[in-house]
């Protein structure tokens, strides 16, 4: 097996696992709004943890065997697989629009980042790691704060995933590096990339299980998995020197592809809007029904009738005992 098919294959398996982790993390962050980044108590919380560590996993031995241009691209069909996963294993189908959307923002990506071409392996030296660690974390905080004064839980949402994926993204980016730059004799070399890795590892985790509340499952899934890539391929092009393929044709195709993903992204989160405004007004409206039912039902349940049933008896009674109690004349 080659080692393009081999980097292909641990992608797709890895996708696979991001998957079923989104799936689980979906379902905890429902049954535990109290505790939105961290529920340390469930059970499922830490299968969802084992899942996404362990695509994390093949989506490293992925980066060795194959280019990023090429490993993060099928990251993307993320979104695919979650969607069929959800409504076969959590009986959670998704509508046609957010089908539509995360058709869209797959294909959109794919075609966005198979268009940029491929180049030498690269790495960072230590000044460009630290600024771009210092500008991950200053956008990823930012987005985090903008979060918190966002009322609708859909947006705030978005914005949550979207932090996350630039974590993911940039901590992809110095898996490459470091991949790149191992040396087994002197492996603490790589310690402070490491420890960046680590550190927007576990954010990136922390910041996607606070997205899926209130938020269902296909939006914020869609939004890390866009954006994951999409900042991992902007560094490639940007500090590593990867270019858009085909010249200035390529380059009117990559902006053609990133209008159909950032069409599927807003597919996606305005139909979760028209879907968390359809909740809000059920419970009202299944609240009033049974308030109209009893107003309804009130004026037969009013004692109103029954009095004057009681006048029109009352005083027929006294009349049946004169009529019972009076002698006929001719008994007289």
């Amino acid at each position: 097996m080659s080692s393009l098919v081999l980097a292909v294959v641990l992608s797709l398996i890895s996708a696979v696992a991001y998957a079923a982790g989104a799936i689980v993390q979906e379902h905890v962050a429902a049954s535990t709004a109290a505790r939105p980044y961290a529920p340390l108590h469930h059970s499922g919380w830490w299968f969802a943890v084992a899942l996404n560590s362990l695509g994390a996993v093949l989506h490293v031995m992925a980066l060795a065997y194959g280019p990023l241009s090429l490993v993060q691209p099928l990251g993307a069909l993320t979104i695919v697989f979650a969607l069929p996963m959800a409504a076969l294993f959590v009986r959670r189908k998704a509508g046609s629009a957010a089908w539509r959307g995360a058709l869209m923002a797959t294909v959109g990506l794919a075609g966005l980042l198979m268009l940029v071409g491929t180049a030498d392996s690269h790495s960072l030296d230590g000044g460009q790691r630290g600024v771009l660690a210092a500008a991950t974390f200053g956008g990823v905080a930012l987005l985090f704060l903008v979060a918190q004064t966002i009322g609708r839980p859909v947006l705030r949402s978005v914005l949550l995933a979207a932090a996350a994926g630039v974590a993911f993204g940039i901590a992809s980016v110095f898996t490459k590096t470091v991949a790149v730059d191992w040396v087994w004799s002197d492996p603490l070399a790589q310690w402070p990339s490491l420890l960046v890795m680590a550190v927007l590892a576990i954010g990136g985790l922390l910041l996607s299980q606070a997205s899926y509340r209130g938020a269902g499952l296909a939006a914020p899934l869609a939004t890390v998995t866009v954006i994951n890539p999409v900042i991992a391929a902007a560094v490639g092009i940007t500090m590593f020197g990867e270019t858009f393929r085909y010249g200035i044709t390529g380059t009117l195709l990559a902006l053609g592809f990133a209008v159909v993903t950032a069409g599927g992204l807003i597919l996606l989160t305005t139909e979760r809007l028209a879907a968390s405004a359809r909740e809000h007004k059920d419970p009202a409206g299944s609240s009033a029904a049974p308030a109209g039912d009893g107003v309804a039902a009130a004026p037969e349940a009013r004692p109103a009738s029954a009095p004057c049933s009681v006048r029109s008896s009352v005083p027929s009674a006294p009349r049946a005992r004169r009529r019972q109690t009076e002698t006929p004349p001719a008994l007289r």
